[in-house]
């Protein structure tokens, strides 16, 4: 079984396996070590990965799964983010975004859960192709910010694509494992060494404090912008440029897809170019209404236009450290990643609030993938890694309440509160006599990215009916390893003796799981109650069931027109191949009237190739192969045939002198016996190629090599048989 990490960024997919000799970052189709997170559908295909990346310029390209898994969540973020996607997007009201699509003659919704089970069923089969073997067990990153709906789909999501996920990873508790474990130099004074990372993104930032010491790492803190990233700075860029062409040439970029497409590809090159050098231009041809554009910018002129998104490259930063509760002074070292932090000018404001420069010993790239990978040789027991604790933090506080009112800790109405570890178990006895409903929500707004609702969900407990005015119920809560709430068990505990203090009070036991058990042992009676989840926005499980079968669907056909497309490419290879050998290496071995036949066929296959036969199906693509080859199977059988017999003859010669040789040994009738076959064969052989001789090389031949091997077989099994029986000979008269 493999052990594999994937990186879902918003722009590029990244799969990493865990082997004997350490981590490797998976190659594609192509040999690149980075995929473009992208899907597109043609009439009758869906291309994934780098080949929806290539046909950018017919079918626009679906991408930004993150981004539009967090648009149905945050209302706000529509009017902002749609006009950059290059393509269509609906959000209703009340429900997921939504693309549409044409494929195969019908029309079909998707959702961002079933676009990201798409992106990750690429993983998949690319970590397989690489790999050579199934993939299943996986750990998948994901943002610090992502509320549990947006948990619960990558659930989906995985397995929509056939995958099982031992965990959902923080990106930067990826980042930082991948860091940590392989170090010696951490923690060694007897304290812990911290370290912040900061992972300025293609869509968001975020920041980690991290302690490490001997034995393992534990996440302190958690900040992020889920809405600033690299391509802010490169809608920056764009919008300066779009402008500049407004004036210049009088041509709207904005309101047309294709050109908008183009000039931003254009501006996150040049932005890639001012991470190096003092000025970039921006050069097009054809933008749109037939005008070329030309642009230039400076790297000045570029920093003051991203001043405002400069400052708040700092606010996340400001936030982890605030809670981690260490000072800047005890930082050992600032890791900067992410896809965003080559832009100098981020670096030096990071530089400014960090007072110190920070190190870019990390793969930017790979670091995400690479820790996820780790985590899954952790947590599988397929390969032996050494013990290392990896601690996360909760990112957002979480709340429960009844119809009663909030459930309050000794500290706060935070069950589980922010900054504490994760995963983490708590357990809470509430006086109850008949069933109720848990509510679970976000404590603070503020902790998640601007917009998003505090709902979570709603747990519904019993229906029951106690026999004492108010009995207890122990309810077990955790927040797992993916950062999902769970009402693991709920127990109702009732007394023979009332409970003279039965008002509505609660208490919250931390971590454990005490059992109740009275001073006097009097006679207690405990009922396991039926418990009833919905986490909003999470799939249903006949929505769940709908998806994976859809994707069956899909895959289906994207298996079947990548066969369909083998055997045209098959075809046509095979037009070209047997055109070049019939004025070559064929041509002695056919007549001229079967020479122009075939060229006939191979001429009009090539034309309705490239005409009407430009979209068949698998089958009228092998019945023309097959039609074709009924015409050239002769005459290479002639060729091949005339190769081989050579050979075979030699071979036929020298089995016939071997065994002459050998008979020397025999008694006179057997070497007789012998001899005789032999020169049996000879004369046949001799004939044989006389004839064969004669005859044209056009025709079939009289003497084939199959038959001349069956020759040397035949003499082989008489010499055997003599042998044999000479030996049965001798042990009988031994015997007697």
């Amino acid at each position: 079984m493999s052990v594999v990490g994937f990186d879902v960024g918003n722009d590029t997919l990244v799969a990493a396996a865990a082997r004997q000799r350490g981590i490797d970052v998976l190659l594609n189709a192509e040999s690149k070590r980075e995929s473009p997170a992208a899907v597109a559908f043609a009439h009758n295909a869906r291309l994934l990965g780098p080949h929806a990346a290539g046909a950018a310029s017919s079918h626009a390209p679906f991408s930004s799964p993150k981004r539009l898994l967090l648009l149905a969540a945050r209302p706000a973020l529509v009017p902002r983010d749609l006009p950059r996607l290059p393509f269509p997007v609906h959000v209703p009201a009340d429900g997921d975004a939504l693309v549409h699509v044409d494929h195969i003659g019908r029309r079909i919704a998707l959702s961002p859960t079933h676009l990201l089970a798409m992106l990750l069923a690429y993983l998949k089969q690319l970590a397989e192709a690489d790999l050579e073997a199934p993939v299943a067990d996986c750990v998948i990153s994901v943002p610090c910010y992502f509320t549990q709906a947006h948990r619960r789909a990558y659930l989906d999501a995985a397995a929509v694509a056939g995958l099982t996920p031992l965990r959902l990873m923080h990106d930067l508790a990826a980042t930082a494992l991948g860091y940590g474990l392989y170090r010696s130099d951490l923690g060694v004074a007897g304290s812990p060494t911290f370290v912040a990372f900061v992972d300025v993104g293609h869509s968001d930032t975020q920041a980690t404090v991290v302690a490490f010491d001997p034995s393992g790492m534990k996440v302190l803190s958690h900040g992020f912008d889920a809405d600033l990233g690299g391509r802010d700075f490169d809608e920056v860029l764009f919008e300066h440029f779009a402008e500049e062409f407004r004036d210049r040439y009088k041509i709207d970029v904005v309101g047309n897809v294709k050109a908008s497409m183009r000039l931003r590809a254009a501006c996150e090159k040049a932005k890639k170019v001012l991470s190096a050098n003092a000025e970039a231009v921006v050069n097009i041809e054809c933008l749109m209404e037939e005008k070329d554009v030309r642009g230039m910018i400076r790297r000045e002129e570029f920093e003051k236009l991203c001043s405002q998104l400069l400052e708040r490259v700092v606010e996340p930063c400001k936030r982890a450290m605030a809670d981690s509760g260490v000072g800047l002074e005890k930082l050992q070292s600032v890791e900067l990643v992410g896809s965003g932090s080559r832009v100098p000018a981020i670096a030096r404001v990071l530089a400014e609030f960090f007072r110190r420069e920070p190190s870019r010993t990390i793969n930017v790239s790979e670091c995400v993938a690479r820790g996820c990978a780790l985590q899954c040789a952790m947590l599988s027991p397929t390969l032996r890694v050494r013990e290392y604790e990896v601690q996360d933090a909760i990112p957002a506080s979480i709340g429960f309440c009844t119809n009663e009112g909030p459930i309050s800790t000794l500290s706060s109405n935070a069950l589980f509160r922010r900054g504490q570890p994760l995963p983490s178990v708590k357990i809470i006895t509430l006086h109850r006599n008949s069933g109720f409903n848990l509510d679970v929500y976000y404590l603070d707004e503020n902790e998640l990215p601007p917009g998003t609702s505090t709902k979570i969900g709603s747990f519904q407990i019993g229906p029951f009916h106690a026999h004492t005015e108010k009995s207890k119920v122990k309810v077990k809560i955790r927040l797992n390893l993916h950062g999902l709430i769970s009402v693991e068990s709920a127990v109702l505990i009732e007394d023979d003796q009332r409970d003279t203090n039965s008002s509505d009070s609660m208490e919250v036991d931390h971590n454990n799981d005490v059992g109740d058990k009275s001073r006097n042992e009097r006679p207690i009676q405990r009922q396991d109650l039926q418990i009833i989840g919905s986490i909003y926005g999470a799939m249903s499980k006949q929505e769940l069931l709908e998806a994976q079968e859809q994707e069956y669907q899909l895959a289906y056909q994207d298996k079947l027109m990548e066969r369909t497309k083998e055997r045209k490419n098959a075809l046509e290879s095979y037009v070209y191949d047997i055109r070049n050998k019939l004025s070559e290496r064929y041509r002695s071995f056919a007549t001229d009237s079967e020479r122009e036949q075939i060229s006939v066929n191979l001429q009009q296959t090539e034309e309705w190739l490239y005409e009407e036969g430009d979209d068949e199906t698998e089958e009228v693509y092998s019945s023309k192969l097959e039609e074709l080859k009924k015409l050239v199977d002769p005459i290479e059988n002639r060729c091949k045939d005339d190769e081989v017999r050579t050979q075979t003859t030699r071979e036929l010669l020298k089995c016939i002198v071997d065994h002459r040789m050998a008979a020397k040994s025999l008694s006179a009738p057997e070497r007789e016996a012998v001899d005789n076959e032999c020169a049996k064969v000879e004369q046949w052989l001799r004939e044989g190629l006389k004839l064969q001789e004669s005859l044209p090389k056009d025709v079939d031949p009289v003497l084939w090599s199959p038959e001349i091997k069956r020759k040397e077989e035949e003499l082989d099994m008489l010499y055997r048989n003599i042998v044999t029986s000479k030996a049965r000979g001798h042990s009988s008269e031994d015997g007697c």
